[in-house]
């Protein structure tokens, strides 16, 4: 039985709701950890299994050792620990035991935890009581210099500009000497551009030229997307150029843009918030994670990005389809939905209701919309209702059940195997699709059909 707003409640005794297999795959760093987890997601490799049906759950894992692995997690971050000595988080054991605990009520009963994984949570949860205590603490007692900061924010702000007026120069080269010779100067030289754009410490600006870069090597068309993307980028150097007299909002869109980074100044905004999606983006050294989720009260969608070091996933990470009360701070700028989370209260719950939508051409309105605030927006979260995947051509495309639009599905989502597992649960029938809505169609990332409501993550 569901409440209301489509959140499972907690049983008759209090304890939390247990979530569903495809909730806790979800959280898996990669296909290998996926895959691996399944395989003890049964009773057999696991002895001392429970859970406090308040979040913790534990066990003994049988590896190739003599001794098993020390296996707990703490489901309100979720947190994880593991006696194994991978580096993935949730390693394999975690997400084989998430599932046991998911699917098998016996083999993980409710119960006091051992020494062992009590220690683990007190020690976890003190230091989290502490973080959030001496927070506030830590800044205003740590006097910072306002002048010195000044003076480096200048700094900074020279080489940006330097950086952008360089840029412009090789820009104006390229159209000058025509676009076929970027094809014929190879990667190198924008690579070296690129180079020069991180030393003058504006990775964002070096981002796009290394894009710039690879279009000439992208197939057929590249041409016309190597002029676009060159006049993107010069309107994102001339507004630098001219940040000064722009709107707040907009100027701090473009202090982002270009690399600078700022803290989450927006007022807090506390709500039950929907997980959406999850997905992974390695680039380079870094692994950028991003959750989208949604408000159920507010109805504000909210971006939360998490990053690990090469060979490491980012530490947060949030079951899809699964309601979390939290507080999130918004980060500044305009048309910006990126926030950061603050202060949870209690463990995730699964939740079968999909968040609100509408129509193609309502996601084509607000990413319209959204362009007002942020042109070099490539996509926008959008949700659309009554939505059927349809071949089209070489590729898909998501239509309207009742006709009149439909919207490409983006090449990106082609190659991944998650538009089959969208094409099997719509069955020719429409579902409700969430996804990033751009200039390359839309990316579909978790879909819900109405014979099965709970949400269904597609990357």
């Amino acid at each position: 039985m569901l409440r209301s707003d489509g959140e499972e409640p907690s049983d008759p005794s209090g304890h939390e709701a247990r979530w569903t297999s495809d909730q806790v795959l979800a959280l898996a760093p990669d296909a290998a950890s996926r895959k691996a987890g399944s395989r003890l997601g049964a009773a057999g490799p696991w002895s001392d299994a429970g859970t406090s049906g308040a979040g913790a759950v534990w066990g003994l894992c049988k590896g190739s050792g003599g001794k098993p692995y020390r296996t707990a997690v703490d489901t309100t971050g979720p947190a994880y620990s593991c006696s194994c000595p991978s580096r993935k988080f949730p390693c394999k054991h975690a997400l084989g035991l998430l599932l046991l605990w998911a699917v098998d009520t016996a083999a993980v009963p409710v119960g006091a935890p051992p020494e062992w994984a009590g220690e683990w949570l007190e020690s976890r949860r003190g230091r989290s009581e502490g973080g959030r205590s001496g927070a506030g603490e830590g800044r205003s007692g740590r006097a910072a210099d306002p002048e010195a900061a000044r003076r480096r924010a200048e700094r900074r702000a020279e080489r940006i500009t330097a950086g952008a007026v360089e840029l412009e120069q090789r820009l104006a080269d390229l159209l000058r000497g025509g676009l076929a010779a970027a094809e014929r100067s190879g990667y190198g030289l924008w690579e070296e551009t690129a180079a020069r754009m991180v030393d003058a410490q504006a990775p964002g600006l070096a981002a796009r030229v290394r894009e710039l870069g690879a279009i000439p090597g992208s197939g057929p068309g590249w041409p016309v997307r190597l002029l676009e993307e060159c006049a993107l980028t010069h309107l994102l150097d001339a507004a630098w150029l001219g940040v000064g007299g722009l709107p707040e909002p907009l100027a701090a869109t473009v202090r982002a843009r270009v690399g600078l980074s700022s803290p989450a100044t927006g007022r807090p905004v506390r709500d039950r918030w929907l997980v959406l999606a999850q997905y992974d983006a390695p680039d380079g050294k870094l692994t950028t994670r991003r959750i989208w989720v949604h408000g159920r009260d507010s109805g504000r969608i909210a971006l939360l990005l998490s990053f690990g070091a090469a060979g490491r996933a980012p530490q947060l990470a949030l079951p899809v389809g699964t309601v979390i009360e939290a507080e999130l701070t918004p980060y500044p700028g305009g048309g910006q939905l990126r926030a950061e989370l603050g202060e949870r209260l209690g463990s995730p719950v699964p939740c079968r209701t999909p968040p609100p939508g509408g129509p193609v051409s309502a996601a084509l309105d607000a990413y319209g919309r959204a362009l007002l605030d942020d042109p070099w927006l490539d996509a926008w979260p959008v949700t659309l209702t009554e939505v059927i995947p349809v071949p089209h051509g070489e590729g898909w495309q998501l239509a309207d059940a009742a006709g009149g639009a439909a919207l490409p599905v983006s090449a990106a989502a082609l190659a991944r195997p998650g538009l089959w597992r969208l094409v099997a649960l719509s069955g020719g029938g429409p579902v409700t699709v969430f996804g990033e809505c751009g200039h390359r169609g839309v990316t579909p990332l978790a879909a819900w059909s109405a014979e099965d409501p709970g949400a269904v993550a597609l990357v």
